[in-house]
Order: structure tokens, then C-alpha cells, then sequence
């Protein structure tokens, strides 16, 4: 069950994704979060309602709220990404996340076996690869949108992690703790840059959209952390770049060359190797 509910949460990520990268490319950042998070909260309190859960205490759910800083600041880098760089060399390289949960296991003593190592390298390989942009008069050059990629990378890593320990005391509590903590923050982000809060009207359907697939991932993510491991949760929730880059390469005509294909497929297998090893 939990295999199904992660798979099912990286479909929706990559299909909210998309939509958001391609918002991401007509508006600013910050209207793209704002009006696509408050969605997704209007979505979550009434599952919250409808569900009848008991509160189960704001010190319960602080890890959530965490959670949902850590996501909201992956997903602002992410879109960005998207809004400078292709889709098919941002994406993947965010799927590194699964190494944030490697990193505490080894902090709280659990060290990386083999196959993880293994995993950790070819990460590794696979953003060098997606990265690297031919040089010019001899100075090399990093593709755009990877710097942004790797942030995303380790806030996704992070919203594992906080989402993990919040969904113990409630699926519909923590995705509401998490979409109820980062709201107000890209509102008052958004103000402050006098970011457009009136999206143009033809938008708002795919802005819609992002909120949408997004939470609907969060819950099914969150429940999937109540059910099995966190490590297969994460690592299965990191395939969402697989949906990313088939719809950019399907509806936006999207094209890489052999080595960053290459370069995608590594970065992928090896976050599959780092959180099922």
C-alpha cells in the first residue's frame, strides 16, 4: 500500500510540476505559490473538517509546518529552474533528494551501505553530467537552473523528512500544518516584492491545477510515510521527474542531447539505490 501511495504522490508532484514550471514561465514565482499553496490549504481544511481528527497539539505538528517551509522553498527554486533552464536537466537533478534522509540516518549513526555509496556516486555522476554545458574560449559552464535545482533538491529532502514525524499524529493535520505554515510566508514574500496578486484569468485554471496535484501528492506522500518506510517512500516519491519530463518533452516539443539523457537516467537510478539501499 505504501509502494501505491508513493508512486501515486510522484505522478501528481510531476504533473503539478509541469503545470507550475510552465506558470512559472508568465508569471512571477511567488503568484504561482501563492495563488497554487492556497488552493491546496482551502483543499486540505476541509479534508480536515470533513475527517472529524481530533487537534492533536500544536508541538505535534511543528515538524509539518516545518515540512512545509522546507517544500514551498524546494518548489520556488524548482519553478525558477524551470523558468530559466529545461525541464529535463532541473528536474532529475532535484530527485537527489533522497540523500537529506541518508544524511541524518548517518548523523543518528546509521551509515550508508554499499549499495547506497553506490547510489550517492551516481548521483553524483548524473548531475555532473546534466550540468555541464559546453565551454566557451575555455572556461567551462554550468547549465541554467541547476544551482536552483540542488536547493530543490535539499528542500524536498527536508519535507521528507518533517512530513515523516508530523503524518504520525494525523495525515490531514500535518498536510494542513504544512500548507497552513508556508501560506502566510509567500504572501508576506509576495507583498514584499509587489509581486502580482491577480493573475491574468486564463491562467488561473493551470494555477488551479498545481494546487491541486500538489497537495493531493503532500497527502498521499504523508500517508504513505505512515505506512512504510520513509526511505522507499522517498526514494518512489522521487521518480516524479519521470511525469516532468515525458509532459515537457510530449507538449513542449522538449529536447536533450545523449549525455544530459544519459546524465538524467543515472541521477534517477542512483536516488533509487540510495533510499532502497
Amino acid at each position: 500500500m505504501a509502494a501505491l501511495l508513493a508512486l501515486a504522490g510522484a505522478l501528481g508532484w510531476g504533473v503539478g510540476d509541469f503545470l507550475g514550471g510552465i506558470a512559472a514561465r508568465q508569471l512571477p514565482v511567488l503568484t504561482v505559490l501563492l495563488v497554487s499553496q492556497t488552493v491546496g490549504l482551502l483543499g486540505v481544511s476541509l479534508w480536515v473538517l470533513v475527517s472529524g481528527d481530533p487537534f492533536p497539539g500544536i508541538g505535534e505538528l511543528l515538524p509539518a509546518a516545518a515540512a512545509g517551509i522546507t517544500a514551498m522553498v524546494g518548489l520556488a527554486a524548482l519553478y525558477r529552474g524551470f523558468a530559466i533552464g529545461a525541464m529535463g536537466i532541473v528536474a532529475p537533478i532535484s530527485a537527489a533528494s533522497p540523500i537529506v534522509p541518508l544524511a541524518a540516518d548517518a548523523a543518528n549513526g546509521r551509515v550508508p551501505t554499499p549499495m547506497q555509496w553506490v547510489g550517492i556516486a551516481l548521483v553524483v555522476t548524473g548531475i555532473v553530467a546534466l550540468s555541464r554545458e559546453p565551454s566557451v574560449r575555455g572556461r567551462p559552464r554550468v547549465a541554467a537552473g541547476v544551482g536552483l535545482a540542488l536547493v530543490a533538491a535539499l528542500g524536498f529532502g527536508l519535507f521528507f523528512l518533517g512530513i515523516d514525524a508530523g503524518a504520525d499524529e494525523g495525515t490531514a493535520w500535518a498536510v494542513a500544518a504544512a500548507r497552513g505554515a508556508s501560506v502566510p510566508i509567500v504572501l508576506v514574500a509576495a507583498l514584499a516584492t509587489r509581486a502580482t496578486l491577480r493573475p491574468d484569468r486564463r491562467l488561473l485554471p493551470m494555477l488551479v491545477g498545481v494546487g491541486v496535484f500538489d497537495t493531493a501528492a503532500n497527502v498521499l506522500v504523508a500517508a504513505a510515510t505512515t505506512a512504510g518506510a520513509i526511505g522507499i517512500v522517498a526514494v518512489l516519491g522521487s521518480l516524479y521527474p519521470v511525469t516532468t519530463v515525458l509532459l515537457a518533452w510530449l507538449v513542449l516539443g522538449e529536447r536533450l542531447g545523449t549525455s544530459k539523457r544519459l546524465g538524467g537516467g543515472v541521477a534517477l537510478a542512483g536516488a533509487a539505490l540510495v533510499a532502497a539501499g
